[in-house]
């Protein structure tokens, strides 16, 4: 046992290795208070805001509600789309009150001791306009929700108590989706010594990088004079791999290269981390350490191989994703974006477009740890506006800083693999729209020489007119797959990329009759066909897009849109009520997937067997009438079973898009009982077999989460998906019973979703109705370990809880 003497001196050397800590980062999370609304003198320090909201950041004010059809509604022409006449838009930007003023607060003190330090203030995201003031006087401000940047706060901060404020200004009409509200990313301090390296100063390529060896370049930019560099490379493991030092800078900047024997190259298969320690020294003086993950790959883009990572030829098997979680909003949360990622990952998705915006840090990091290549995009707008209030407003002022800062802080990121520097802007027509396309790539080829640059194109015929796609690195389409082949002609990259795909719409769980194909169809209960087989004015079926992938070697892949339902843009209803978030997702807002999702399964996941039958099995009232019956699958034949009776083998065939991608059996009579389809091999043998049954009335609930043991840390999450099954324990694919949700013990009730795009009913209720006889509750964990319970409760059904562990 230690003597207290002993104890003591153990506690001086602590205080004094904290002290030579030469750099601090606090996070901001705790103890902010929020107002929605205006505030005179808030930005003061003896502003009284005890009666103002507690909350933590990330935060986003909209989120709670309510869903209101008066809110920044919207009587415009999509262009885009289009649109030629105005109409009046209910849902756009997801009926949530993100519009208005709201404020932010927060305490934190300053030890006597960091106030020779260079301090830094750093925001993720702050959505929008930020004004931010410390102890009274105004610090800066920012335009773009979407951009991070910082500020020099050293020469502003006092001893002890210091008070931070942000006013944030949300205009109506300034977007086109759901763009949240707040402080809805994380806001950090970084204190450090003067003579320091530079924010996002860190820079690691890797010029070369094959199996045998990789060549690990790395620049460091820095303040202070006669200083000298040490980088330590490390292995996944731990494990110090090489050393390098130097002393000799070049304009305040050190460059290192570093030779790596027999390296783990990253890739989607193989996501392989190593960490660069750099520290900077003055004589033997620790100064600064800053730690940087990075990927060892390469990557190249050519007419006569396409897209190449690790030399070897890959077409992208991406999806878009909005910035939203959902019912989370758009604070983000890494354990949200993680589950999303996995689903993804189950998919065979390798690739994710951040759509329309600049991504998360934390979803950069997953991308990298779980393995997505990542196009991180900057601009939904430049100077031509698609709103009145968007990002027009502030293009001359701000794109060049924002696209500095996008850069700078994310290029370590092996994931990322290009960069978009716009969607669908109107500044593709004419001269001065290929002025700034070459004008913004430009500034991204100077950040970054090692990435190539496109734009999301829409007006194909105007930009091969214009010569606005000759001059990007990267063509990219969206949609327009009929002017593909002539694209592929005139413009001079020997390639396309279709950067945005697909639009086909549908709702989990909902089927039409019949099943044919249809564009922009809108139905008296607003929902879409998970046919399959419908889709948008500008857009196409899936299996159009395959056809390209498939057959055009110069096709180099596709990001379908979208991964994920997301909030606002409710297209085809996007002038019903009540409509407020989209139809486009393979999966649905609640993270469960539709049946499109096992379409694009079966062609990306080749790993895993795909035999998904739809649609579910519960007409009463169809008996005798044509049902079609489709199947996803990996596999080219199946026979399709009614109740034991043959209905005949399907094979994949060329004869149609949709046969030579689905098994489909259009002409099944529906009866009740059990629908089974058996995969065969080429020699008719039995390989898989799936199983659909009716249901009779809703008995019981069910209960599934994806995690049973959360860390006891006060925000961990879990997602159990509620269901209801009948009594012999098969699930009711059309239950609409409300269900009630309470969490007792080491928790708390987080939130809950269906699914269902025209519910109203607020995320954070405690009862909501099963969608397709489905949703998802969210609980969270306490700072406490021990067990949490979730019960579930619904009139005339049985009852369900679940217990989830919590532990340090």
């Amino acid at each position: 046992m230690l003597k207290k003497s002993s104890i003591f001196v153990f506690f001086l050397l602590s205080l004094a290795l904290f002290a030579q800590e030469p750099r601090k980062v606090l996070n901001l999370e705790d103890g902010w208070k929020f107002y929605k609304g205006e505030a005179p003198d808030a930005e003061t320090t003896t502003f009284d805001d005890s009666k103002w909201q507690d909350v933590t950041v990330p935060h986003d004010w909209a989120t709670y509600g309510p869903f209101d059809k008066e809110i920044d509604k919207q009587t415009v022409a999509i262009t885009q789309n289009g649109e030629k006449v105005p109409t009046e838009k209910t849902g756009r930007t997801g009926a949530l009150p993100f519009t208005g003023t709201g404020w932010y607060r927060k305490n934190f003190n300053i030890p006597a001791a960091d106030l020779d330090k260079k301090i830094l203030l750093l925001f993720e995201g702050a959505m929008s306009e930020p004004e931010v003031y410390l102890n009274g006087k105004k610090v800066g401000e920012w335009a773009y929700g979407y951009a991070y940047f910082y500020f020099d706060i050293s020469d502003k901060l006092l001893e002890g108590k210091n008070t931070l404020a942000v006013k944030l200004s949300n205009k109506e009409f300034s977007s086109r989706w759901y763009p949240g509200a707040g402080l809805y990313r994380p806001v950090s301090l970084i204190i450090k010594n003067p003579e320091s390296i530079n924010q996002w100063g860190t820079t690691i390529t890797t010029p070369v990088a094959t199996q045998e060896v990789a060549q690990v370049n790395v620049k460091t930019n820095f303040s202070g004079e006669n200083l000298r560099l040490v980088t330590t490379i490390y292995d996944a493991s731990g494990k110090e791999i090489e050393n390098n030092k130097t002393s000799e800078a070049i304009q305040k900047q050190f460059e290192q290269n570093i030779k790596i024997q027999s390296p783990q190259l990253w890739s989607p298969e193989n996501p392989y981390l190593y960490t660069a320690v750099t520290k900077l020294y003055a004589g033997d003086e620790l100064k600064d350490e800053v730690s940087t993950s990075f990927g060892i790959r390469s990557i190249s883009y050519s007419a006569a191989n396409g897209f190449q990572l690790n030399g070897k030829t890959r077409k992208f098997k991406g999806v878009c994703l909005h910035h939203d979680l959902g019912p989370l909003g758009t604070a983000v949360n890494k354990l949200a974006l993680r589950r999303q990622m996995q689903i993804l990952k189950d998919l065979g998705c390798d690739a994710i477009r951040s759509a329309h915006n600049m991504p998360s840090f934390e979803q950069l990091e997953l991308a990298d740890e779980m393995g997505f290549m990542f196009l991180a995009e900057s601009f939904d707008e430049w100077k031509k506006p698609k709103v009145k209030n968007g990002y027009n407003r502030f293009f001359d002022e701000y794109a060049k800083r924002d696209v500095e800062n996008l850069v700078r802080a994310t290029r370590n990121h092996p994931s990322i693999v290009m960069w978009s520097a716009g969607n669908e802007v109107p500044d593709q027509y004419g001269s001065a729209g290929v002025k700034r396309a070459l004008w913004l790539q430009n500034i991204f080829h100077r950040e970054d020489p090692t990435r190539p640059v496109t734009v999301g194109m829409d007006q194909v015929n105007a930009t091969m007119e214009s010569g606005f796609g000759a001059i990007l690195d990267i063509p990219g389409l969206n949609y327009r797959v009929h002017l593909y082949e002539e694209a592929y002609e005139k413009f001079p990259q020997g390639f396309i990329l279709g950067s945005e795909t697909a639009s086909t719409v549908s709702s989990r769980g909902i089927y039409k009759f019949p099943a044919v194909k249809a564009k922009m169809k809108e139905y008296p209960d607003f929902q879409s066909s998970s046919y399959d087989l419908e889709y948008c004015s500008w857009s196409n079926l899936p299996e159009t897009d395959f056809i390209m992938q498939d057959d055009k070697p110069w096709v180099i892949g596709e990001f379908v849109w979208t991964g994920f339902d997301y909030l606002g843009e409710p297209t085809p209803y996007d002038t019903s009520w009540p409509s407020r978030s989209s139809y486009f997702g393979m999966i649905d807002l609640a993270g469960i997937p539709k049946d499109r999702y096992y379409l694009y399964r079966s062609r990306w996941n080749t790993e895993d067997e795909t035999l998904h039958i739809l649609p579910h099995w519960n007409w009463e009232g169809r008996e005798g009438k044509k049902t079609p019956v489709f199947v996803y699958t990996s596999y080219d034949r199946a026979e399709l079973f009614v109740n034991g009776k043959s209905q005949g083998i399907r094979i994949k065939n060329d004869s149609t898009p949709q046969t030579r991608y689905r098994l489909m059996w259009n002409d099944v009579l529906y009866e009740p009982g059990t629908l089974k389809v058996v995969a065969l091999d080429k020699n008719g043998n039995k390989t898989a077999e799936k199983t659909v049954k009716t249901a009779g009335k809703p008995y019981k609930i069910k209960l599934e989460a994806d995690r049973t043991t959360l860390k006891a840390n006060g925000k961990d999450l879990a997602f159990v998906t509620v269901s209801v099954v009948d009594k012999n324990g098969i699930p009711c694919p059309t239950a609409t019973n409300e269900l009630a949700f309470k969490v007792s013990g080491k928790g708390s009730f987080k939130a809950v979703c269906n699914g269902d795009p025209t519910s109203l009913t607020s995320f954070y209720a405690s009862q909501m109705k099963l969608f397709s006889g489905k949703l998802v509750v969210l609980v969270e964990s306490t700072d406490k370990a021990g067990t949490m319970e979730l019960k579930v409760t619904g009139k005339k059904l049985q009852n369900a809880s679940l217990e989830i562990k919590t532990s340090n």
